[in-house]
Formats: structure tokens, sequence, C-alpha cells
């Protein structure tokens, strides 16, 4: 029951990006191995951006995990976050709107699924090349956003930040985020902030990344079975041959 949707943006007509392909490739395929049925798109177009989230949505079960992760350019326009289609040819503030993808429909898609647990994960706090030129473009990066509930939303950098592509073939942020992610038995939240030690010390704290969360249960990208079947036989009492069989259908629950 782990869902994931996973897009790399990178053949902009104006500023590509040399990385969020690879990192939308390493990303699914970390996430596969961590039993995620992960539908992957790569220089997607708003039609296909709207249509791969109504797949995910179709794939997300109730009470399961649904991870989304973005690499590409975004933008924010009045307090509203925007991950930008690789057709987007915005001339003008008010073509957002029509040629972008808000946040927010994510956001909704994963409300309405019912899923337990939702992970939002944006790469996407570049420097916006649109923007430049408007004259009411304010902020670079991204918007702060207070995630909905059972949901933890994990930026690159901090809010109204930018964060530089990196130069090797994954983004410094995505990078880092792998490398933790690869780790069992970590709480998202060790995920997260071991990934912006990782990032910080890096980039001389010139990119911190940020994370929102109204999470409040426990969950793990990767578990371990046997670490976990060692802890639980560590913690527990000396048991009577009837407590066997106890101690074993909760040790499987818990790895599962």
């Amino acid at each position: 029951q782990r869902s994931a949707l996973v897009i790399g943006n990178a053949k902009y007509r104006r500023s590509p990006l040399p990385n969020p392909a690879n990192d939308a490739r390493a990303m699914a395929s970390e996430l596969r191995k961590a039993g995620f049925q992960v539908i992957a798109v790569e220089d997607a177009g708003l039609d296909r951006m709207h249509a791969a989230i109504d797949e995910f949505g179709r794939a997300i079960k109730p009470g399961g995990a649904a991870v989304v992760f973005y690499a590409g350019h975004g933008m924010q326009v009045s307090g509203e976050n925007y991950l930008i289609p690789v057709d987007a040819d915005l001339k003008r503030e008010t073509d957002v709107q029509s040629m972008t993808l808000n946040l927010a429909t994510i956001l909704r898609k994963l409300e309405d699924s019912k899923s337990r647990v939702n992970v939002v994960i944006l790469d996407a706090c570049r420097d916006n090349p649109f923007a430049r030129s408007w004259r009411s473009s304010g902020r670079g990066g991204l918007a702060s956003i207070d995630a909905p509930t059972g949901t933890v939303i994990a930026f690159a950098t901090a809010p109204g930040k930018t964060a530089e592509d990196g130069v090797g073939p994954n983004g410094l942020f995505t990078t880092h985020l792998l490398r933790q992610i690869r780790i069992p038995n970590q709480k998202i939240e060790d995920v997260l902030k071991n990934t912006r030690k990782g990032v910080a010390t890096d980039s001389r704290n010139e990119q911190i990344p940020w994370d929102s969360s109204s999470f409040t249960g426990d969950f793990y990208f990767k578990v371990s079975t046997n670490n976990v079947a060692a802890k639980m036989d560590a913690a527990a009492p000396a048991e009577t041959p009837a407590d066997s069989a106890v101690v074993a259908k909760r040790t499987l629950a818990v790895g599962n």
C-alpha cells in the first residue's frame, strides 16, 4: 500500500536544467526498492502532469502511504506555489494559473485519497527564469506552506530562498536525500534532519533545506526486519513457550 509519483522536468525551452531527470530516475529507483508502486514522468507538459496526478490518485490506497517527488522549476506568486511544466511559455504573471500546476492540486488529491501518510518532496527552489522580468515577481524560491493533516512537505531550501542545481549528476539536496533514504529504520524526521545537515555542510550554510509537517505517526522509507526483530528481542522480558508465537507475530507486523 505504498504509492509514489515522481516528476523530473529538465528540458525547458528557457533555462533548461541538467539534474532533474537524473534526480527523478534515482528517486524512482530507490522508492521501488522500498516497495513503492511508482509512477514516473520526465519532461512533462501540463497535460501530462495532470494525467500523471490522476493516475497517481487512483493508485493510492486508503490508509496507505503516498510520496510525491518533483524536481524542476517552480515559483511562488501571491503566496501560492506553482510547478512549471516544460511547455510553459510564461510571458506575464497572469499566465501562471493557466500554464502551470498549482501545488494545491496535488495536496487536494492526497487529501481525497484518504492515505494515512503523505510525503511531498520539492526540489524546485531554483532561480525562476520566467519571473526575472516581472515587475511584481517578488521573492525567489517557493512560499512557506502549512502541511495538511497527515502530511510532510520537504523543500530543498528555506522559503523564499533559491537552491543551486548542482554540479554532479544529482542536485545537492537530492544527493543527500537519496543517501538518507537508503539507510533502513530511519524515521522520516531523521531522514530530513540528516539531509539538512549534509546540504548545509556542503553549501557552507548557503542552502538550508526546510520542511513542514503535521504528521504524528511514524514513517520509514526502508525497514530492516532483522534489525527490528533484534531490537524487540533485546527489549522483551523472558518469555514462556506460549508467548513465543505472540512475539513472532508482533515482529512480522512491525517489519511490514
